[in-house]
């Protein structure tokens, strides 16, 4: 990306005026052994670059480059980009502070971030050559999208014709909240666990929120920031054509990222896969895809891909264009654990310190659908927090657990 977008360092700026709450939570590093971020970048990190290894049939200079990384990101310190890379006067400046220490003890967020812009680096994602362009993570999205599991998810589609229009959206909201856990979504069941019941997995449930914001015929633009590919986009994009169809927004904006981005995240590329996979879908899946495919057509559905989704920065830290955008819409849906952290700010925040505090700053109204996979989290009711405590899981970083917050 060459597009200027911040001078911060990464770390965020102080929310507050530095108050006493802000300076007691710590911005979360990777240098704990044990803790759930040093797990990424020793375990994790390494392991990603096998597999992208194996994935490609790479040369010889992708091989030496991603080896040189994996000893950089396991015994060595923060390189720089070389001057000739298209993006190198950018991260000069985010990573300043970060240049020539420990990977562990750079900010866990900013270390994630650089670690895929370096990645995409070594197989020459952006050099001008015949790898150009490659998603290093293509065959990971694809083999997921061809699933069987997805055949299955969308056939459950088919179970909610009968049901009424409410619980139906109940149905499409919980599927987009729990991104890879879409198939338990998909079903409306007797007996679910009471919003926000802690024992069921949600351990915050602003939904009633998040449809006041949206109701029918208000002809609102809603905003959604994609987080995930593959089986977490799919359900998303069918609670956007729920959207349309039942009027609760007249225009829906798509953000995705502009490149590949922790191994995973959307682009269009994968939008166009997952409307691909549904229009080719029978019974109900394939009038979904058939009426988002028209949707775009029609601008109803829109895409963006703004190089701010693929910075090392909170929202706090937006350029103004997109902070124009996000204020002119009725309502922005953040998708996804990352989304969260850069909402909130990657910080190890007292856990029942108030969501509409930490997100005061952004433009208008926004909704976090997050499935628990980092430390963070806010928002949290006392008996909610002490529930899930004494449980003895690992809550935050399972993927067992979900939020769903509004700040009106």
């Amino acid at each position: 990306m060459t597009e200027k977008i911040s001078h911060s360092s990464g770390e965020g700026a102080d929310r507050n005026s530095g108050s006493a709450t802000e300076r007691d939570a710590r911005v979360i590093l990777s240098n704990e052994p044990g803790s759930f971020a040093w797990g990424v970048l020793a375990k994790r990190h390494p392991a990603l670059i096998q597999q992208v290894r194996d994935a490609f049939p790479y040369g010889r200079r992708q091989h030496e480059a991603l080896d040189a990384l994996l000893e950089e990101i396991t015994n060595g310190v923060v390189e720089p980009l070389a001057p000739s890379e298209r993006d190198h006067e950018q991260w000069a400046v985010w990573g300043r502070e970060h240049f020539g220490r420990s990977w562990f003890d750079a900010p866990f967020l900013w270390a994630e971030s650089y670690f895929y812009r370096r990645l995409l680096g070594a197989v020459e994602y952006f050099d001008t050559g015949p790898w150009q362009g490659i998603d290093p993570f293509a065959p990971f999205k694809q083999a997921e999208l061809r699933s069987a599991t997805v055949d299955d998810e969308l056939r459950a589609l088919d179970a909610l014709a009968t049901a009424s229009t409410e619980e139906r959206a109940t149905a499409l909201l919980h599927a987009s909240l729990w991104g890879n856990r879409a198939d338990l979504g998909f079903r409306v069941t007797e007996g679910e666990a009471a919003a926000g019941d802690a024992a069921g997995g949600l351990v915050a449930d602003d939904s009633a929120e998040l449809w006041q914001l949206l109701p029918a015929g208000a002809c609102s633009t809603v905003a959604v920031v994609a987080d995930n590919a593959g089986r977490e986009l799919i359900p998303d994009l069918i609670l956007i054509d729920h959207l349309l169809v039942h009027r609760h927004a007249k225009r829906i904006v798509l953000h995705v990222k502009p490149h590949p981005y922790y191994v995973s995240d959307a682009m269009t590329a994968d939008v166009v896969d997952c409307l691909r996979r549904l229009t080719q879908a029978p019974g109900t899946a394939g009038r979904i895809g058939g009426r988002l495919w028209e949707a775009m057509a029609t601008g109803r559905l829109e895409l963006r891909a703004h190089p701010f989704f693929c910075a090392p920065l909170p929202y706090e830290d937006m350029p103004q264009d997109l902070r124009e955008e996000f204020a002119a819409v009725t309502l922005t849906i953040l998708k996804g654990d990352l989304n969260y952290r850069r909402l909130v700010g990657d910080r190890m925040w007292d856990a029942t310190t108030p969501f509409a505090d930490l997100t005061a700053y952004f433009p208008g109204a926004v909704a976090a659908l997050r499935t628990l996979k980092s430390d963070v989290i806010a928002g949290l009711e006392r008996e909610t927090l002490d529930a899930v405590e004494r449980s003895g899981s690992a809550w935050r970083t399972s993927g067992t657990h979900a939020l769903l917050q509004v700040r009106p």
